[in-house]
């Protein structure tokens, strides 16, 4: 089972400038989308993206992150502008 700890942590290993797991970024599951929402903060400003639960297995146990790698790019790229 795949926990939000360990997408964090994963996430953390591709972008090692993203902050920190549960203060600068928060990971939970939306059942009904079956989507990782993935919740990154600066300073006072939130940004959120879905990502698939299937991209995020993929990453986690199969080792292709694209899916996630791209999603967390873009989060990362857009938060920087606020």
């Amino acid at each position: 089972m795949i926990r939000n700890g360990d997408i964090c942590n994963k996430i953390r290993s591709l972008f090692p400038n993203i902050g920190e797991c549960g203060t600068d970024m928060n990971i939970k599951f939306d059942i009904d989308l079956n989507s990782w929402v993935v919740d990154l903060k600066k300073d006072q400003h939130h940004l959120k993206t879905y990502i698939d639960a299937n991209d995020v297995d993929s990453c986690l146990i199969g080792g292709k992150c694209i899916g996630l790698g791209i999603e967390v790019a873009q989060l990362q790229d857009n938060i920087k502008k606020v």
